[in-house]
């Protein structure tokens, strides 16, 4: 019997998602929750998300960064 092993973590993956101009200007990226679990595993990615100070959304399949340390306010 095979056990699951979390993927391992693809410095290039992760250093390309969060090299974009998008995330230099501090604007918005996404990508797709199945894409990230099979790259790096969803636990992997926010952890980097978190040790950046960004803020992450998961929403319809959908991971949502917003590439700023500023307060953030769900407006509705």
């Amino acid at each position: 019997m095979q056990m699951f092993r979390p993927p391992v973590p693809h410095p290039s993956w992760c250093n390309a998602i969060f090299t974009a101009k998008a995330v230099v200007k501090g604007g918005v990226i996404r990508r797709a929750v199945r894409d990230v679990e099979r790259e790096i595993g969803r636990d992997a990615f926010i952890r980097e998300v978190a040790r950046r100070g960004y803020h992450l959304i998961e929403v319809g399949g959908q991971f949502v960064v917003i590439c700023n340390e500023g307060r953030m306010t769900v407006i509705c």
